[in-house]
């Protein structure tokens, strides 16, 4: 079980972990069950933000909580210590006093913080699971990425620290393949597509798993993983999976119509937005990252209304494109 809880923390979606289950040894279900428990145990320990809860008062909130979700709900007070136990193999800092109960340590670094995102991911696992009932009403967009079925595979090589080798489509240069010897570190998503972030040297270097092939995991060898990573402040000033540090973050300045607005408002185009003005004729916002290719085609995904107040040089990116389009598309 230990290596379930690993997998926890280096693929926190919804998508990576359903591939996963799914082909372990066919208790899927049952696996979602015990790490939803983990995750109850986490998630309401992370919101008292160091305060102490009694074993009986948090025993009470993991089985209400199973029960809402149609799960077994009378686990016993040894059943919750064992698996708080399994959490303590995470690495969560969770500290027990006898007179007092467990406690997060508010101080100390975990390795994931998401847990409410990820128990409704199990949720929708659950939910869309063919025996249950619940698949009636809950309509999952049957898309895989190309390529997930390599994923249980880099998992497990990220689990156990073991090198790879494989083959690189490089489809920005004419297809060619390259061959690739790497330490696999995370999987991410972005777009509905898969990338492995893997070392190679003192490189992070992004793959998408959809043109990786031929895949050799070295299983006689180990390497160090580089705990110095810190994947949220990698990712912090960029947009989606493109790391380029040479683009400098800049202030942007976006105005959209009230409509569009209401989108951008329930779904933010990235962490650094913030709104500037929000009345029944203009949606205004700023952001702050690094203008880089995928943000610019995320614009323009929804463009609708969109006019570009600065930076200048991404005013006329945009317009170049739509130019372009225009010419493309004359009647």
């Amino acid at each position: 079980m230990c290596n379930l809880l690993i997998f926890v923390y280096e693929v926190t979606s919804y998508v990576a972990w359903s591939t996963y289950i799914c082909s372990t040894n066919g208790n899927a279900m049952k696996n979602v069950v015990l790490l939803t428990r983990y995750l109850l145990i986490i998630n309401r320990l992370q919101r008292e933000k160091g305060r102490y809860v009694m074993a009986g008062e948090l025993l009470q909130h993991v089985n209400r909580e199973l029960e809402y979700r149609g799960h077994p709900s009378d686990i016993s007070l040894r059943t919750l210590q064992r698996d708080i136990a399994d959490v303590c193999e995470l690495r969560f800092p969770i500290e027990h006093k006898h007179n007092y109960g467990y406690c997060l340590q508010a101080d100390q670094p975990v390795f994931f913080t998401n847990t409410e995102e990820m128990l409704l991911n199990f949720d929708l696992l659950n939910a869309i699971n063919s025996e249950s009932a619940d698949n009636r009403y809950i309509l999952a967009e049957h898309h895989r990425p190309v390529g997930s079925e390599q994923m249980p595979l880099l998992i497990d090589a990220i689990r156990k620290q073991h090198p790879i080798k494989f083959d690189y489509t490089l489809v920005r240069h004419n297809d060619n393949v390259i061959c690739v010897n790497a330490h696999p570190h995370f999987l991410k998503e972005s777009n509905q597509r898969w990338y492995l972030l893997a070392k190679v040297g003192d490189t992070l270097k992004s793959y998408g798993i959809d043109r990786i092939a031929n895949i050799e995991v070295m299983e006689h060898e180990k390497f160090k993983r580089d705990q110095s990573i810190n994947i949220d402040e990698l990712f912090r000033d960029s947009y989606g999976i493109w790391q380029q540090t040479d683009v400098p973050v800049e202030d942007i300045e976006l105005s959209y119509d009230a409509l569009d607005g209401k989108f951008l408002k329930s779904l933010p185009l990235h962490h650094s937005q913030r709104i500037v003005c929000d009345t029944d004729e203009e949606f205004r916002i700023t952001l702050r990252l690094r203008i880089t290719n995928d943000f610019v085609m995320e614009l323009l995904s929804r463009s609708r209304s969109l006019t570009v107040i600065r930076p200048l040089h991404l005013r006329e990116r945009v317009y170049k494109v739509y130019q372009e389009a225009l010419k493309r598309n004359s009647l």
